[in-house]
């Protein structure tokens, strides 16, 4: 099985670009959709967030995370939640190699600094112009520029991100045209051009 891993930064069509796989038929994992799985079903998982934040509200979590006042709150969260997460999209993994599959995704913020990148055949590098990756934010989840800020402010830069990269996905072209880039790596991918 072939494993694509889909990164990016925040705003930037990540989940635009699986979308567009799993029309291909391409089987994709989202690891925001594995962590929030993660926060709501593994007891372990829940007792050290709550032990470490006081709280299991997502918003109130997410307040300590990316506020000010905690410096080591995200490490922390990273420590509890991403080894599990790692642990059930590797399963994940093995589940669809081991059903034939033959092309699959993992979408993930953070794949270039997570293990999980091994995992994968290529990388695909969502990028988009900031201020549009903003004004996405701002229209499509309701995010305030502080919160923008603080979680961008978190992310590795699109350069280093880039540099890494098998294919670079321009996030900020229109539907189209992303489609048709989507539809060229995926070929290339499957004809091992």
């Amino acid at each position: 099985m072939k494993v694509i891993g889909i990164t990016g930064n925040l705003g930037c069509g990540k989940s635009t670009v699986a979308g567009m796989l799993r029309a291909r038929s391409v089987v994709t994992i989202d690891a925001d959709e594995v962590s929030r799985e993660v926060r709501q079903t593994d007891e372990m998982a829940r007792a050290a967030i709550l032990a470490r934040f006081g709280t299991l509200e997502p918003a109130a979590i997410a307040a300590q995370v990316f506020g000010e006042n905690d410096g080591m709150a995200l490490v922390d969260l990273e420590a509890i939640i991403h080894p599990r997460v790692r642990d059930r999209v590797r399963a994940r993994l093995a589940e669809l190699a081991e059903g034939g599959v033959g092309f699959a995704a993992v979408e993930a913020i953070k794949l270039l600094e997570s293990p999980l990148h091994d995992a994968c055949d290529q990388t695909w590098v969502v990028v988009c112009d900031e201020a549009e990756a903003r004004r996405r934010l701002i229209e499509e989840r309701g995010m305030s520029e502080a919160d923008i800020d603080a979680r961008l402010g978190r992310q590795s830069s699109q350069a280093i991100k880039v540099a890494a990269a098998d294919v670079v996905i321009d996030g900020s072209a229109t539907l189209a045209e992303t489609e048709h880039q989507v539809s060229e790596a995926l070929d290339r991918l499957k004809t091992g051009r």
